[in-house]
């Protein structure tokens, strides 16, 4: 169109469109011109094309540090969050760990969720600012507090992966069940696990937020549209793949990667007879460092 400048795409933007869907870079850049560079737009138009399968966009990490994770003594509520500082070498010092873990005692003691209210809080020695500034002098970087979050609740694990660089808690509803019990913390533990490794969107369906569902439909019906295929057929189609979708990114539909042979939510009813008692996944939170 005369008097119409297209947004420049650039080599960077192809590029990290490629990293987020794994589509060939001329499938791309092609998908980034037809929507102005608009990168969200750009994976839809590959997803559509069936040349993307990813429904996640998770930013890359660009900060060093530690996620930690803490459960109260009564195995009740927990904590996660994320301490930043400069280099990998100062993130995965004991001594950082220590501050970051030092930092989580006070948030959960608190039952606090809000950096900037945190930073401001005490463990009857020191308020957190004070821990983050000593942090800094001792460790010669700067230290940032960029995210924390506290659950509580009948039932609360957690699972720290690869050092500090995912951290997971789950929030469980339990009856007739010692949330301390050690085969119950085992069985948290593991589903902890289940959601550092597959990264699931939420607990169960009925937890999917709304936009979520109907974004995923609108993709599925225009793929089955591409099909050529009856619009009765295009339904059936855009349907099965909302329930794949379900099966894939719902921690309680997912098959558990420990046993696939099960899904989680057979593995929970499993040790929930095991134990004599009632369980169900309620929520969960994943920190990925950087992220």
């Amino acid at each position: 169109m005369k008097g119409y400048k297209m947004a420049a795409i650039t080599a960077a933007m192809v590029k990290e469109l490629r990293e987020m869907t794994g589509a060939g870079m001329m499938e791309c850049k092609k998908a980034l011109s037809e929507v102005d560079g608009n990168m969200e737009a750009a994976v839809d138009v590959l997803r559509t094309r069936g040349l993307a399968a990813a429904a996640k966009k998770a930013g890359r990490a660009t900060d060093e540090g530690t996620i930690c994770a803490l459960v109260a003594d009564d195995g009740k509520s927990g904590v996660v969050l994320e301490l930043n500082c400069e280099t990998d070498f100062v993130g995965m010092n004991e001594k950082f760990k220590a501050y970051a873990s030092r930092i989580a005692a006070i948030a959960l003691a608190h039952n606090c969720s809000d950096v900037e209210q945190l930073k401001g809080l005490s463990d009857g020695t020191d308020m957190v600012n004070d821990i983050i500034t000593d942090a800094v002098h001792v460790l010669g970087e700067n230290v940032n507090l960029s995210r924390v979050q506290v659950l509580s609740g009948a039932a609360c694990t957690s699972y720290i992966h690869m050092g500090g660089k995912i951290g997971v808690l789950t929030l469980f509803d339990v009856e007739g069940i010692d949330p301390t019990n050690a085969d119950f913390v085992a069985y948290g533990r593991n589903v902890c696990m289940q959601v550092a490794a597959v990264n699931p969107v939420s607990a169960n369906r009925e937890s999917v937020d709304s936009a979520t569902v109907e974004h995923e439909r609108s993709i599925y019906v225009a793929q089955a549209a591409e099909s050529g295929k009856p619009e009765a057929i295009q339904h059936k189609i855009a349907e099965g793949r909302l329930e794949k979708f379900f099966k894939e990114n719902c921690l309680s539909e997912q098959d558990y990667v420990k046993n696939p042979d099960q899904t989680i939510s057979e593995y929970t009813q499993e040790v929930a007879k095991q134990l004599g008692g009632k369980i169900a996944i309620n929520s969960f939170v994943r920190f990925s460092l950087g992220e």
